[in-house]
């Protein structure tokens, strides 16, 4: 609905179509609450379908579901990332949630105690949620544009397949799950280096009997007791941000029976070439930067953020900012935050205070209104 001066006004704003921000809208239109959720893409689940063409998902089928709807797949299968991509676009559909795509957010500032989100248009809010997630810039050294020009370089963001690479070597730095993965497939047909800290990986390979067995056992952990509250889930936070996180599909075994030569880290560039630690110079063709994102919440224009530029939040709530909430961040409150089966049980902690901080200060005027989904 407008508001006075064209201004749209709703109670709740979200920030982000993605299965953080579409299980907060279930959540809340379960409880009647009204909201819209905006999204930068041009369709939903885009943010997966611009992933590289092999991926699939870690977890099984059965752990991959939204609160309301199981995903639609055999239950020990792995969905790729289109499959992703259309549940969630399905699932916003089946439970008719108000997604505007298109919509990128500029900005968020506060007057008083309402929000204004300016995106094209101006949306006022008494709750913003932001679930677009910290990491979307790309983090490459700054001398990449030291190395030869003939060399073909790009972000693991950028990478789609092998048909995107010159004939010769390939240097993949970062090797982490996105690295391990990108070498693997590149392996096939180029030589092939992977630079960075081997993190190990996970005790079994996902759907052979043994991971079957575990899998149960490894989803309870992660959900009720690898968890920002307890001794053991916040050594585990602490551990995965210093050290990586355990490769879950890609092994030793299988870099090294690919021919893939392990590397120091890179140093820095030679005569146009990548240079490594030991002092060696790398001749190769092609670089595939799978070094991660930074944090960029600037946008967000409220005194928020640590020295990281990362939310102070407990659980999700900004004690701070009340109304203003955060989901699908690493470790919001467990070890599950960030996987699309893990957030719904953050997702419905964060619809409840919205529900609850409504309900006391209600609202000053009429706001857009949303029906309920259907019922569980």
């Amino acid at each position: 609905m407008h508001g006075t001066n064209g201004t749209n006004r709703f109670e709740t704003v979200i920030i982000g179509a993605g299965q953080a921000g579409l299980s907060v809208a279930y959540h809340l239109a379960k409880r009647g609450r009204s909201f819209v959720i905006l999204d930068a893409n041009e369709r939903i689940g885009d943010s997966w379908r611009k992933r590289w063409d092999s991926l699939r998902v870690f977890t099984p089928a059965r752990y991959n579901g939204l609160p309301g709807w199981a995903f639609p797949a055999p239950a020990r299968s792995f969905p790729t990332k289109d499959e992703v991509a259309d549940y969630l676009e399905a699932y916003a559909a089946q439970f008719d949630l108000p997604v505007r795509s298109g919509v990128r957010v500029d900005e968020v500032t506060k007057i008083g105690n309402r929000y204004i989100v300016t995106a094209g248009d101006r949306f006022e809010a008494d709750n913003v949620v932001v679930a677009s997630g910290a990491y979307h810039t790309p983090r490459v050294p700054a001398f990449t544009h030291e190395l030869e020009t003939s060399i073909v370089q790009m972000h693991s963001s950028e990478y789609r397949n092998p048909s995107q690479l010159r004939e010769g070597g390939v240097l993949v730095v970062g090797a982490g799950n996105s690295g391990a993965e990108i070498a693997l497939e590149a392996s096939h047909g180029h030589q092939t280096w992977l630079a960075g800290r081997d993190t190990g990986h996970e005790p079994t390979r996902p759907g052979t009997v043994p991971d079957r067995l575990l899998v149960p056992a490894i989803w309870f952990m992660a959900t009720r007791v690898l968890t920002v509250k307890t001794p053991i889930g916040r050594m585990v936070k602490r551990k995965f941000r210093d050290r990586g996180i355990p490769l879950a599909r890609v092994t030793r075994k299988d870099i090294l029976a690919a021919g893939i030569e392990r590397v120091p880290r890179i140093a820095g560039v030679r005569d146009g070439l990548p240079l490594l630690d030991d002092g060696r110079v790398l001749d190769v063709k092609n670089v595939i930067w799978c070094t991660g994102f930074v944090s960029d919440f600037r946008w967000i224009k409220l005194p928020i953020f640590d020295e990281d530029g990362l939310p102070l939040h407990d659980r999700g709530v900004m004690e701070s900012e009340p109304g203003l909430y955060f989901v699908g961040m690493f470790f919001l409150y467990s070890l599950s935050s960030v996987l699309i089966g893990g957030a719904g049980k953050d997702a419905e902690y964060i619809a409840n205070h919205i529900a609850s901080r409504s309900a006391n200060i209600g609202p000053d005027e009429p706001v857009q209104t949303q029906a309920s989904v259907a019922s569980e």
